[in-house]
């Protein structure tokens, strides 16, 4: 029985060191992207309902981007308090912003991308560029750098989007950790020609490809997935490509206790049931292998059985995985979360768990 446990964990590792060295070393060890301005016309889109506070400080910063041809359609999802009125402000101090008034709908109550198909209707430009209403771009650079991916053939971009950096606080770097491997993972995928999904906080794509798959309209009773479903069914190897220049990046304020952390958890995981069979399969697989690698080597070692052999192994994985993602760190600007690698990925691993435990009991709340 232990010599199966043995082989079995050495299969785990070769799986491991396959997503890590194989799969995620493609965007890790790739080149320095360079924005080589195209100008091509963007339309930049925001959601907002009930995100006075936020829009704003962060309106402004977008309606300051360094490009020639660019409007803003800021959508108003029906908000209480005043949002709305800032946005009416805003469209009489800027001429390239564009308001969308959404009321509430009884066939789409409450849902996002309803709200997302009136402003990508209203758009005037061919090509779309979406962040969040608590988002805000690294440099004046933003829109520059995420349109100089774009190409005749590539139409699909993915973005990078994390959290701002919080100090002396242990969550803030475990959820810029989880951000930062959930980056990894379809940065790394899509750069392999499998797309599989992207965030709404920094994502672009030319208007065809909405209507190529008739917008939302196939999961549109999902009350989320607005990005990474419509990435899972509109992207592709020839469509889709990624901006990893810091230049391109997008943050926001993360959550502040667990709790709230682990509701927004909640609501993702939800999502990710409705992929495609390969990528659900592909998560699936390296989730049940970072489990694995954590609890076999505890049986092994137990009956220290192999035990030199069992810790070179796991001194191997954790080498490989803490240079791959070390270096993907260094290109998104999340090396300090590294520190703490080995001792975020385990408390990381039983959250998701507890996550899925959870989902199978109740259902999480969504855009409301």
């Amino acid at each position: 029985m232990l010599t199966f446990t043995l082989y079995f964990f050495i299969a785990i590792v070769v799986i491991q060191l396959f997503y890590y060295l194989v799969v995620f070393g493609k965007f890790s060890f790739a080149k320095a992207q360079e924005i080589n301005a195209k100008n091509i016309p963007i339309s930049v889109i925001v959601c907002a309902k009930n995100e006075e506070e936020n829009v704003i400080k962060y309106i402004p910063l977008l309606a300051e981007q360094n490009y020639p041809d660019f409007e803003i359609v800021l959508i108003d999802d029906a908000s209480s308090d005043n949002t709305l009125e800032i946005f009416e402000e805003f469209e009489k101090t800027y001429p390239n912003i564009r308001l969308v008034k959404v009321k509430n709908n009884e066939a789409f109550w409450g849902n996002k991308k309803y709200a997302l198909t009136l402003g990508i209707k209203a758009a005037k430009k061919e090509y779309l560029l979406f962040t969040d209403a608590d988002c805000y771009p690294t440099s004046k650079e933003w829109i520059a750098a995420m349109s100089t991916q774009f190409s005749r053939e590539k139409t699909i971009v993915l973005g990078y989007s994390g959290y701002e950096k919080t100090e002396r606080s242990f969550l803030n770097k475990l959820i810029r950790f989880e951000t930062l491997l959930t980056a990894v993972q379809y940065l790394s995928w899509a750069k392999r020609g499998n797309p599989y999904m992207g965030v709404g906080r920094n994502l672009a794509y030319k208007k065809e490809e909405f209507f190529n798959v008739n917008g939302f309209i196939d999961h549109i009773q999902i009350r989320s997935g607005d990005d990474d479903l419509f990435i899972n069914q509109a992207a592709h190897s020839d469509n889709a490509t990624i901006s990893y220049s810091p230049e391109s990046f997008t943050y926001s304020m993360p959550k502040t206790t667990f709790k709230d952390w682990f509701i927004q958890k909640r609501r993702h995981v939800t999502t990710a049931k409705h992929y495609k069979a390969f990528d659900k399969a592909q998560l699936a697989l390296f989730f049940s292998s970072q489990l694995l690698f954590l609890i076999l080597p505890i049986i092994l070692l137990a009956f220290q059985f192999q035990w030199i052999l069992v810790l070179s192994l796991i001194a191997f994985r954790y080498l490989c995985t803490w240079i791959v993602l070390g270096f993907a760190a260094g290109k998104l600007k999340e090396k300090d979360v590294m520190y703490w690698f080995p001792i975020i990925e385990f408390i990381l691993i039983f959250t998701q768990i507890n996550v899925f435990v959870t989902n199978i009991f109740s259902k999480p709340a969504h855009w409301k």
